[in-house]
C-alpha cells in the first residue's frame, strides 16, 4: 500500500463520509474530529482504506462542556506514517457513550476499559467492558473534573468492596 498523507485521508474521508467531520483542529499532531455516530464507520474506513491498522492510545479529556475521546493511530505497514489523531467529541456529559473500537483494533480493549474505569464513558459493543484499576462500586470516575477529590474512610468504601476476592 503505498504511503498515503494525512491530508490525503482527511480529503478521502470527508469524499466517503461527508457529515461525519465536525473539526479540524489545528493541534501539534493531525487531528481529526468526526460525530460519534459515524466514529465505527470512520474507524473501518481508516483501517481498511487508509492503512490505519495500529492504535497506539485511546484516552478522554474532561473540558467543561463535553468530552472528548481522543485515539491515536498509526501504519505498521508503512511506518514512515505520521500519527493520525482522531477525536470524538461527547456533549452528553450525565450519559456518555460510544461505539467500541476493540472489534478495529484489539489494542483498545484494555484502553476501553481504563477510560471506562477512570471517566465513566461506556463503550458499546465491547466485549467485557468493567472496572480495571478500582472496583465495580467505586463511587465515581476520579479523572472527571467533578469527581470530589477527598480521601475516603475505610467505613465509606467498605460497603462498596466485593466480598469475593476473585471478583476484584
Amino acid at each position: 500500500m503505498p504511503k498515503v498523507t494525512n491530508d490525503e485521508i482527511l480529503a478521502k474521508l470527508k469524499e466517503k463520509y461527508p457529515d461525519a467531520v465536525v473539526d479540524v483542529p489545528e493541534l501539534i499532531d493531525f487531528t481529526v474530529a468526526v460525530k460519534s455516530e459515524a466514529l465505527f464507520d470512520v474507524g473501518v474506513f481508516l483501517r481498511d482504506e487508509c492503512g490505519l491498522d495500529y492504535i497506539a492510545d485511546l484516552t478522554a479529556v474532561d473540558r467543561p462542556e463535553r468530552f472528548e475521546v481522543v485515539y491515536h493511530l498509526y501504519s505498521i505497514i508503512d511506518e514512515t506514517t505520521a500519527p493520525f489523531v482522531l477525536k470524538v467529541y461527547l456533549e452528553d456529559k450525565e450519559n456518555p457513550v460510544l461505539a467500541s473500537v476493540t472489534p478495529l483494533w484489539q489494542g483498545a480493549n484494555f484502553q476501553e476499559c481504563e477510560v471506562y474505569d477512570l471517566m465513566g464513558i461506556h463503550f458499546e459493543g465491547h466485549p467485557d467492558l468493567k472496572r480495571i484499576l478500582l472496583w465495580e462500586g467505586f463511587p465515581g470516575h476520579p479523572l472527571r473534573k467533578d469527581f470530589e477529590d477527598r480521601t475516603f474512610s475505610f467505613k465509606e468504601l467498605e460497603p462498596t468492596r466485593p466480598t469475593d476476592p476473585d471478583k476484584v
